[in-house]
């Protein structure tokens, strides 16, 4: 697993170009997968609602204008990263009532059974200590309450040869010209290689206390978003 500090470093050096990036590497993609998320947890109705890894906040400015009355917190241990979701907060009306904080997903800074939802989009997989980090999530939740994982899993077998090739050969080659860092978008490509499969997550969920784990991917499996209750 990745090593946190390098994780850090990485995102700091990608953060003013990372909203962008995120669009044009996924050809767009990226919208929906973050709105079919969100749908998930509006489902619950949540009023205390922890976003991790909230990165530039899409998912926690999505997470507010679809439940409005919901106190969401989203926390990232990348100041840089926080710094462009702050910005982007002055602009989008509404957003303002999202708060930022510094939090590392192996020590959340929050008190056991304090939010009724757990959020990560595209995080998990830098998990220095996926274990661990899960933990945590299950941790900080009420009995009742779920974790709602985005994340990219192992295609459908049909797409696999397509995917990998692009992954390999063509992604790092775009986020270069994107974001004018390579060597980011090669950790990316390798880290989604090596994440387990929707069904090994799934069990890694219920390992870390989780029950009623269930999983749906989209676009060929590339993604999959796993709901896990408390």
């Amino acid at each position: 697993m990745p090593e946190g500090s390098r994780v850090k470093k990485m995102f700091a050096g990608i953060a003013k170009r990372y909203d962008f990036a995120n669009l044009l590497l996924s050809g767009g993609f990226c919208r929906g997968w973050t709105r079919s998320l969100v749908a998930r947890v509006c489902r619950e109705s949540p009023s205390e609602i922890a976003d991790l890894a909230t990165g530039s906040g899409d998912v926690a400015f999505e997470l507010q204008r679809r439940l409005p009355a919901a106190r969401v917190r989203g926390f990232d241990f990348c100041a840089e990263m926080l710094d462009v979701a702050r910005s982007r907060a002055a602009k989008i009306p509404g957003a303002e009532r999202v708060v930022f904080a510094a939090g590392d997903c192996m020590a959340l800074p929050l008190p056991d059974a304090s939010v009724d939802a757990v959020t990560i989009a595209y995080g998990v997989r830098n998990f220095e200590d996926r274990s661990r980090g899960l933990r945590e999530m299950f941790r900080v939740l009420r009995p009742g309450g779920c974790a709602f994982v985005l994340e990219f899993t192992q295609p459908a077998a049909w797409f696999r040869p397509f995917y990998f090739f692009y992954l390999k050969h063509l992604l790092p080659l775009v986020a270069r010209v994107a974001t004018g860092d390579r060597r980011a978008y090669e950790y990316l490509a390798g880290s989604i290689a090596e994440f387990p499969p929707k069904e090994k997550f799934s069990e890694e969920l219920r390992a870390a206390g989780f029950s009623e784990v269930r999983a749906e991917g989209f676009t060929a499996s590339i993604v999959a978003v796993h709901v896990a209750r408390k």
